[in-house]
């Protein structure tokens, strides 16, 4: 049997403690690894494999030049909700500004001056016309302007109301060329004062196409149910006319001052608007192709649709979605306009901008004309890019303004220079 021993005869007093003493695992692990780290698979069926698919993809879009970038970014084709610019529906104008993050400012920029009041609506004259002249232009240039409008507004009254247009066709044919010559004859008039005019292209009829992503839903049925897919939007427009430009316009205020705009945030799902959802090709467009030099956009006009009637609308006790209706078309357009020209530049959803984007719109009947002005702040509207995103787009615009009153006895009634004052503003307006 063995006999007790005391520990302090075998280890000596002043043995240090064992947590000073370094360990061999320790030392091993502090050594660089040999093999390359582990990553998911790339075609396993599992959230970190899905999460390393995404990865990989953003980085080939981001490596990938324009053209390529374009291609990618509309290479995979599901359902989307169509946006439509013109559209009926009620309070579309903050649905709208949910969709694209947009704030609405009521009224213009302060680049523009304001109009006075006592002036609007008055029978111009030559002295009324030289008050309210435009900065850069002179008295006798602006009178010059004024006359050259009465002369599209008698030569629209006189020639083309004498043939009858065809069912739901008359803003067409009767109101469309009288936009035409308004806008050809005043950027001939200004190219004199505004030489980035001179290098501009003008388009008639052109398309415009803008593709992206906004919030994110719960597929309820078919072999992918109960996945999270992000919700696609596709804004198909086709304005009368637009202008196009070597330069881009000059942004109406930093960014920074987005910060605090307001948006409607809007928890229904899109159908409740409604708004439903096709498949077809991802379409991004601005009216011209990718080495056009003109890649920047200046100012639009758009023509109201037949259904669009002021008076009808009072009937039905509906005038308070007059302006509505002008607004979200003014918003859907330039967004759609402006989103284009940034993905032309190379920005998209996970490279956000670097400057605003700068597009003007004007949107006519023949008789009242509203006017608006679009910055657009930010691409990243994803759920993964927006959540601290604190940049908002901005939309300024105008209650209608009404250009003339009639025509009586070969004399234009009623003609309103402060309409003019901004149409000269709008195409004066330059780097």
């Amino acid at each position: 049997m063995a006999a007790r021993t005391r520990l302090p005869l075998l280890f000596p007093k002043n043995l240090p403690p064992f947590r000073h003493q370094k360990l061999v695992h320790t030392e091993a692990a502090a050594k660089e690894p040999v093999y390359p780290p582990i990553v998911p698979s790339l075609t396993a069926k599992s959230k970190s494999a899905r999460r390393r698919q995404v990865e990989e993809q953003i980085k080939k879009i981001c490596a990938s030049s324009v053209e390529e970038k374009l291609s990618l970014i509309t290479r995979i084709q599901r359902e989307k909700f169509v946006v439509y610019p013109q559209t009926f529906a009620r309070n579309a104008d903050r649905w709208y500004q949910h969709f694209t993050k947009t704030a609405y400012i009521p009224g213009l920029p302060e680049k523009f001056t304001p109009v006075p009041e006592e002036v609007a609506g008055e029978k111009g004259s030559p002295s009324t016309a030289a008050q309210i002249a435009v900065p850069g232009i002179e008295d006798d240039a602006f009178a010059d302007i004024r006359s050259m409008v009465t002369r599209v507004i008698l030569q629209e009254h006189w020639h083309t109301k004498k043939r009858k247009p065809f069912l739901y066709r008359e803003q067409e044919m009767m109101v469309g060329p009288f936009l035409r010559n308004l806008l050809t004859g005043l950027t001939y008039s200004l190219t004199k004062y505004n030489p980035v005019l001179l290098l501009s292209s003008l388009d008639i009829n052109p398309q415009v196409h803008f593709y992206w992503r906004r919030g994110q839903r719960i597929i309820p049925k078919g072999h992918r149910r109960g996945r999270q897919e992000p919700t696609r939007f596709q804004i198909d427009d086709h304005p009368l006319c637009q202008i196009r430009t070597t330069q881009q316009l000059p942004q109406f205020t930093p960014l920074e001052a987005s910060y605090a705009a307001e948006v409607p945030e809007i928890t229904l799902c899109p159908n409740v608007m409604p708004l439903f959802r096709r498949q077809y090709d991802n379409n991004i467009f601005t009216g011209a192709k990718l080495p056009d030099p003109a890649c920047y956009g200046h100012t639009q006009f758009h023509l109201v649709p037949d259904r669009f009637h002021r008076e009808r609308m009072a009937r039905q006790q509906m005038s308070d979605q007059v302006e509505v209706f002008l607004r979200a078309n003014g918003l859907a357009s330039l967004f759609a306009w402006t989103g284009a020209q940034a993905l032309y530049q190379g920005f998209w959803d996970q490279e956000d901008v670097t400057r605003p984007f700068v597009s003007q719109a004007v949107i006519s009947d023949g008789h009242f004309f509203s006017f608006f002005c679009y910055q657009l702040n930010t691409v990243a509207l994803s759920v993964e890019t927006d959540a601290n995103n604190p940049r908002k787009n901005l939309l300024w615009g105008t209650e209608s303004l009404r250009l003339y009153e009639t025509v009586q006895d070969g004399e234009v009634v009623g003609l309103n220079d402060s309409v003019i004052k901004l149409l000269v503003q709008f195409l004066m307006n330059r780097p």
